[in-house]
């Protein structure tokens, strides 16, 4: 994959709040607009310090600005910046940018999965209260698939492994088992919350990690 289709560009609506991620050449289609001069973006200029050395300093930025287009093309590639080649230049890669048109907030409601019910259930097995790691512990359908249970929240628990052998086809009750809590779906949390890490350290800075 080359860096043009990495997806290492955050998105910051209005409040400059993340929103969600997309690639180097979609954020580039949004920054550089449509024929009539309009822009749905603009990208983050953020300056760093320099250390003792002259070196830049990547834990202390100097201040962040958001520029247009035009401005951006005109900015220097520093050494600690990515650049890609367009015609008759290299173009600082935008790490960045804000959707100058949207101010609000879009919610994200997980999908059924593996990942979505371990961080649901905390990593802790729902039969025995004990916390298991991501290989000790498995999915377990509290109704058996053989029996016509559905590959849904409600349905789905988080299970040490042996305790999923053990259960089989089998119902709790039938297995002597007892679920801790009942499996429910996940409330929507705002997009924000779905970043927690860093796919450029650009980022660091609207993710609270500095």
């Amino acid at each position: 994959m080359t860096l043009i289709d990495k997806a290492i560009v955050l998105k910051l609506n209005k409040a400059w709040q993340p929103i969600s991620q997309c690639t180097v050449r979609q954020a580039i289609i949004d920054l550089a607009g449509s024929a009539d001069g309009s822009a749905p973006a603009k990208a983050m200029d953020i300056a760093y310090a320099r250390d003792g050395s002259g070196a830049f300093d990547l834990a202390q930025v100097e201040y962040c600005v958001p520029v247009d287009w035009a401005t951006w093309l005109e900015l220097p590639i520093r050494d600690c910046d990515l650049s890609i080649r367009s015609p008759g230049r290299d173009v600082r890669v935008p790490t960045v940018v804000i959707a100058g048109n949207f101010s609000g907030m879009p919610m994200w409601k997980p999908s059924v999965s593996r990942t979505a019910i371990y961080e649901r259930d905390g990593g802790v097995c729902q039969y025995t209260g004990r916390k298991v790691g991501w290989r000790e512990g498995n999915l377990d359908h509290v109704l058996p698939r053989s029996r016509g249970g559905a590959d849904t929240f409600e349905n789905l628990v988080w299970s040490d492994k042996r305790i999923n052998t053990r259960k089989s086809n089998q119902t709790p009750r039938e297995a002597g088992l007892q679920l801790i809590r009942k499996p429910d779906t996940p409330k929507s949390v705002p997009m924000s919350a779905k970043f927690r890490v860093a796919k450029h350290r650009d980022w660091n800075w609207f993710l609270g990690q500095r």
